[in-house]
């Protein structure tokens, strides 16, 4: 079986409060940042803004990397049975979030063509529970928590 390498660009986007945007992902059913795989031809940085456009309906204004995950704790077998690493850069961004917003003041408004985001929500980085993250984007968030600040990570 050949394991198969994919790179991802994806985004933490805070509010002004600094809560952070989580997807409850329909691939998965658990929760994540925002991103997703590169095409041939893309930048990472291309990748990202084109991801986040799809899968939140949100205009990038600004962005810089924030670390690059790669190695074991990257390896992933999707439901079908095909083993991945990924490489993933991820990048703190900016977005207009005006008139975007739910009642609630958390729940972002939008509903992507390809049914990738089954929730959008901002949520405080304490309040995020370890175990509804996706199995991939656990160590960003043990490192989010523990305030790990370095840019190459594995």
């Amino acid at each position: 079986m050949t394991i198969k390498i994919i790179v991802t660009g994806g985004a933490i986007i805070r509010d002004e409060q600094g809560r952070i945007l989580m997807q409850k992902r329909s691939d998965y059913g658990d929760w994540g940042l925002p991103g997703g795989g590169m095409i041939p031809g893309e930048t990472v940085e291309e990748t990202m803004v084109r991801e986040i456009a799809e899968e939140t309906g949100l205009q990038i204004q600004s962005y810089e990397l924030y670390s690059i995950y790669s190695g074991p704790r990257m390896q992933y077998m999707y439901p079908n049975g095909d083993e991945v690493v990924f490489v993933m850069f991820l990048f703190e961004a900016t977005a207009d979030l005006t008139g975007r917003l739910a009642a609630d003041g958390l729940t972002l408004n939008y509903k992507d063509e390809d049914n990738e985001s089954i929730q959008l929500k901002f949520k405080e980085l304490n309040a995020i529970n370890i175990n509804d993250i996706n199995r991939v984007q656990k160590p960003v968030f043990e490192d989010l928590k523990a305030g790990k600040v370095e840019l190459l990570r594995s």
